[in-house]
């Protein structure tokens, strides 16, 4: 993957970021801004949270570009990475507000044992997936990260990697069974 002209871009476009250039950072924003906010707004439903949530993503690569690793992955998938993350922060934080908005029908009304039981297995389920998601090689963890968050098709994919779709194909199906056969370990 080093000779991939994308990933050395992206790369390049990091190394500025560090440096302090704002123009490195435009243009890292003009790569990934579009997919950033389709990744926020689907975890927040709300064009003006995940609008908030891109802008405080960016921001937040511009402090912490220096903490970005190539040996832990691509740019992409570390950007993509850390605005789904700014996008449940920013979810979580108004959910609690919304919560406090709350009508009185809406207070009258909980949730029985069995929802509560279902969301703290999901969100168990979450976090599984996630650390087995993190222990994938790069290669496809990428490409499984850009089709999930990204919400990228595998010819979209294909394109923005340099790679041939039958090649990101191959990389996603070789994750997917990888993240089975954890999560079947971790459930057994």
């Amino acid at each position: 993957m080093n000779g991939d002209p994308v990933a050395g871009l992206d790369r390049q476009l990091m190394r500025g970021v560090s440096a302090g250039s704002a123009e490195a950072l435009g243009a890292l924003y003009d790569r990934y801004g579009t997919r950033a906010h389709r990744i926020v707004l689907a975890v927040c439903r709300d064009d003006g949270r995940a609008q908030e949530a891109v802008q405080d993503a960016f921001m937040s690569i511009w402090r912490s570009a220096a903490s970005y690793s190539p040996a832990r992955g691509t740019v992409a998938a570390w950007l993509l990475t850390l605005v789904r993350h700014r996008a449940v922060d920013v979810a979580r934080r108004n959910g609690r507000h919304a919560g406090r908005r709350a009508s009185q029908d809406q207070l009258s009304v909980l949730p029985s044992s069995g929802d509560m039981l279902r969301t703290v297995i999901a969100r168990d389920d979450a976090e599984t997936l996630l650390a087995s998601l993190a222990l994938l090689p790069d290669a496809q963890q990428e490409v499984i990260t850009l089709a999930f968050y990204g919400e990228l098709s595998h010819t979209e994919i294909a394109a923005h990697i340099g790679l041939a779709p039958g090649t990101v194909k191959g990389r996603m199906r070789l994750g997917l069974h990888k993240l089975r056969a954890d999560i079947d370990q971790a459930v057994a």
